[in-house]
């Protein structure tokens, strides 16, 4: 039987307004917590004041919400059908020969295009914003000087020297494992930005507390240059700095991912992190639409006469589950214990799986 173009404007209604509701209180509770734990980080920063934190907060917020998007769309999917089901509006519809399958159809057309939306214009926003908000915390809450930047053209460093310069170092293709950077040159500033000496040289070592350049030149803004030998180049960073400096998978967008990753890759850094972001993203409309599956079979069989906390913590169990699951499963993937394919879509494979499996028992028993 088709369903008619009045009652599924009047589902995806009823959808619409719970989503929406559902997602100011969410987003209302993650902007409070959330401004409380800057200020918690913050309590001894005397530079920083509750309009920053604010700020600060606001810029976090569009990433919250695409992370918590699917929890939201189960939790409005769940209220949805359950507010249907006490009024007895699906056993009518059941009865008048609707499927579940009909009946669940306009949820799951605007969460699909919800999710579509989310990845392709609501993503790179929100990128954009996150990265905005590391640079803020970086500056502010990290104390943290050196930048570093991956290129097409090599590896970009900046650092700051003892007594107020600083050194931009490039390179080639670095050695991750035991950080060597190939093809350098470093260039140094004193601290009103003059321009102090050049160094290239064919590999520069990282160690503690220093750069060492076992062999290169040496140059001035005077026309002369000379050869150097095991010099030692101050420095604050460490290989785990250096590693978590580059910019997070969080704060690409999903358009820009491919070439961030054959760039990185290019540069003898691992790509992994970032793969498994990209493919989590295509598969983010697939997750999205599972939750209208999950949320159905738990709630579509309530009624006046039954009870609803057995379904309605079902539906929060399969939360928590996917929650955990999805953490584990990308560790995996990371460690590459797991094929990347795999561990980005295996949450969103599981849930569809589960909660079809679930509305198939609902529908034909």
């Amino acid at each position: 039987m088709k369903v008619s173009h009045t009652l599924s404007t009047y589902l995806a209604v009823q959808f619409l307004f719970w989503l929406i509701g559902v997602f100011l209180i969410f987003m209302a509770i993650a902007m409070l917590f959330d401004v409380v734990e800057m200020l918690r980080r913050t309590a001894d920063k005397d530079d920083i004041t509750l309009g920053l934190v604010l700020y600060m907060s606001l810029l976090k917020l569009p990433f919250l919400a695409q992370t918590t998007l699917p929890f939201m769309t189960l939790f409005a999917a769940m209220l949805t059908f359950w507010r249907l089901a006490r009024a007895n509006e699906a056993v009518v519809a059941r009865a008048a020969g609707i499927s579940a399958w009909q009946f669940i159809l306009p949820a799951f057309l605007i969460t699909a295009f919800l999710g579509i939306v989310a990845v392709t214009i609501i993503n790179p926003m929100s990128a954009a914003m996150l990265e905005k908000f590391q640079k803020l915390e970086a500056e502010y809450v990290k104390n943290r000087t050196s930048m570093i930047a991956v290129s097409q053209n090599g590896l970009w460093l900046r650092q700051l020297d003892g007594g107020g310069g600083y050194s931009v170092i490039h390179a080639l293709r670095v050695s991750p494992q035991d950080l060597i950077l190939h093809q350098v040159i470093i260039f140094r500033f004193d601290e009103g930005h003059h321009f102090l000496e050049r160094i290239d040289a064919p590999s520069a070592i990282l160690q503690t507390g220093s750069w060492l350049i076992p062999e290169g030149w040496h140059s001035t803004p005077k026309p002369e240059t000379a050869p150097v030998v095991n010099l030692k180049i101050p420095t604050d960073l460490t290989r785990t700095n250096i590693l978590e400096s580059f910019s997070s998978p969080e704060t690409m967008s999903f358009w820009r991912l491919p070439e961030f990753i054959e760039t990185i890759e290019a540069a003898g850094f691992s790509g992994h992190r970032h793969l498994l972001h990209y493919y989590a993203l295509i598969a983010y409309p697939v997750l999205l639409s599972s939750m209208i599956f999950i949320a159905a079979s738990f709630t579509l069989r309530i009624n006046r006469r039954t009870g609803t906390s057995a379904a309605l913590l079902g539906g929060l169990s399969c939360s928590f589950v996917l929650y955990f699951v999805t953490d584990i499963v990308h560790a995996l993937g990371l460690s590459a214990s797991i094929p990347i394919l795999l561990a980005a879509w295996t949450p969103a494979g599981v849930s569809s799986l589960v909660g079809l499996a679930m509305l198939f028992h609902l529908e034909d028993g």
